[in-house]
């Protein structure tokens, strides 16, 4: 797919990523933003996204987001849908659904394809990966080439992860010849957390427990826990990647509370267990060693009901 020639008859495109945005969600939709800003300055070009980390401050044009759809909003000619499928749009899915033309670019395993075209890969490192593979490499600018390299980074965890690949690697050296600061992005984008971001990791890490014999590690981080340090459910990323480190557990869970009896869950794995059908079991989605689920019961309700599933796999690994 080259996506200058998917949207050349467009007069309107807009732009759409998964709710709670994270790097690579942040990373794709602005860098192919600024792709089709430069490269089509006639045409109307929209990106919808709920408010993202403040650390994505350096990438240009993060203000020109819509946080918000009126009820008035105009109809897409062509729609694009990055890093999800549709249902997980949020406000954005009614625009993707009234579009003309929708197009679906993603790498997670979970998606099927929402557009009528789709370019669905699940062997990338990333979506923003996929970015790069759709827009004229001759094209890429200093900013455009910040963009896709946040997003590479955030869903590789800095190259540490499985799913990066040689040619991750090699789009990543291509980037930097752009002359950004990488070293500074990947500190202030990645590694660094606020005050309250590492008061909400102890407790994360003080309170978690193992299951499973030690297979599992599982921690939660309440509703009234999260109001008492004012913070968001932005503060709590990387908890889940921390508490995966841990010595001996193969799986890791980690929810905090969204409302009474519901609760956001995010999941990670050290290979031996395919983490994204066990999301898929509560309607949720992801990769085999992360994805997530929004699950209603108490707070044991959830974690016997994926330890259920959990064991099953690790039975069958042995």
């Amino acid at each position: 797919m080259k996506i200058a020639v998917e949207v050349k008859d467009a007069g309107a495109i807009g732009i759409g990523g998964h709710i709670r945005p994270d790097g690579d969600c942040v990373g794709a939709c602005m860098a192919l933003y600024l792709y089709l800003k430069k490269i089509y300055p006639e045409k109307r070009v929209e990106l919808f996204l709920e408010s993202p980390s403040e650390v994505f401050g350096c990438i240009k044009g993060i203000d020109q987001i819509r946080t918000q759809i009126t009820d008035e909003e105009g109809d897409f000619d062509v729609f694009i849908a990055l890093d999800t499928a549709k249902e997980r749009l949020g406000a954005a899915e009614a625009l993707f659904d009234r579009a003309g033309k929708t197009i679906n670019i993603d790498h997670h395993v979970s998606n099927m394809g929402s557009g009528m075209v789709n370019y669905i890969d699940t062997q990338a490192s990333s979506t923003s990966e996929l970015i790069f593979d759709v827009i004229e490499e001759s094209e890429i600018d200093e900013e455009i080439a910040k963009a896709i390299y946040i997003g590479i980074v955030h869903d590789t965890g800095v190259f540490r992860y499985s799913n990066t690949s040689s040619k991750t690697m090699q789009i990543a050296a291509k980037l930097l010849n752009f002359g950004f600061d990488h070293s500074d992005i990947v500190e202030k984008t990645f590694y660094e957390k606020t005050y309250v971001q590492n008061l909400l990791l102890g407790r994360a890490l003080m309170e978690s427990i193992f299951v499973m014999d030690g297979k599992c590690i599982v921690s939660a981080i309440g509703k009234r826990t999260l109001e008492f340090y004012q913070a968001s459910p932005k503060d709590l990323e990387g908890v889940v990647s921390q508490l995966n480190q841990t010595k001996g557990a193969e799986c890791t869970i980690f929810m905090y509370q969204t409302a009474a009896q519901e609760y956001k869950v995010s999941l990670r794995s050290k290979g031996k267990v395919d983490v994204a059908r066990v999301a898929q079991v509560f309607e949720g989605g992801g990769h085999v060693r992360a994805a997530g689920c929004t699950m209603n019961g108490t707070f044991y309700d959830v974690v016997n009901n994926l330890t259920l599933h959990i064991e099953k796999q690790l039975k069958l690994a042995e």
